[in-house]
């Protein structure tokens, strides 16, 4: 059986899961990220739960099997009986390294108090940070230790093409495929990274650990 990471690794070559209609159910790479990935006619649950319940569960959702495991019955049942939590269901977009300086000047820095940065030091390791005039390039490895990217525009910075450079540069601080998790809504972020040369792959629902400290509920434990 492939590992999650082999999965993505071949996902990021465009090489992906058979448009079969079915499930795979993989473990988790960590005890962190659990979730689904929906790619095309073909869907990944990487969760450390019995595969058989996996499977039953879906059976039970009674919807298109092609849409049960991102259908919020699916998930609402993984959540509980993970005792996990999930923010949105994402677009998943992965881009390519590409040659030479990026299209702006950017500065690393050890500043840890941007939100930005802030929350990715909860999902990923490794992170590295970058400004620029205007903005911030957040890198670190998230799901199966691929290399996640995510930025932040200054309000008074928008509408001037400065997240499209920043994704842009990303791809240039890399020697391997780097992957971006964004909300469907956000149609400025997706239009962005498609100026930049990212290519969707599939939609994501990542199930994160509860904070330590947080409280339990129901079969949640």
């Amino acid at each position: 059986m492939e590992t999650l990471r082999e999965i993505l690794d071949a996902a990021a070559r465009g090489v992906f899961p058979p448009a079969d209609g079915g499930t795979t159910v993989v473990p988790q790479h960590s005890p962190r990220d659990a979730g689904v990935l929906s790619f095309t006619a073909h869907s990944v649950v990487f969760t450390d739960e019995d595969p058989r319940w996996v499977y039953e569960t879906l059976a039970a959702v009674g919807c298109d099997p092609l849409a049960a495991t991102m259908n919020p019955r699916f998930l609402t049942a993984l959540l509980e009986r993970t005792g996990r939590t999930c923010e949105t269901v994402d677009a998943v977009l992965v881009g390519s390294p590409l040659p030479g300086e990026p299209p702006l000047a950017l500065a690393e820095t050890e500043d840890a108090g941007h939100p930005r940065v802030i929350h990715a030091r909860r999902r990923r390791d490794d992170v590295r940070v970058w400004t620029a005039r205007g903005g911030v390039l957040v890198l670190g490895r998230g799901i199966a230790g691929r290399l996640e990217v995510s930025v932040e525009v200054d309000e008074e910075a928008r509408q001037r093409g400065l997240g499209r450079s920043l994704v842009t540069a990303a791809r240039h601080l890399v020697d391997e495929p780097v992957w971006a998790q964004v909300a469907p809504g956000n149609a400025r972020s997706t239009r962005a990274f498609l100026a930049a040369g990212y290519r969707p792959v599939g939609a994501e629902a990542l199930l994160g650990a509860v904070p330590r400290g947080a409280g339990r509920a129901g079969s949640r434990s």
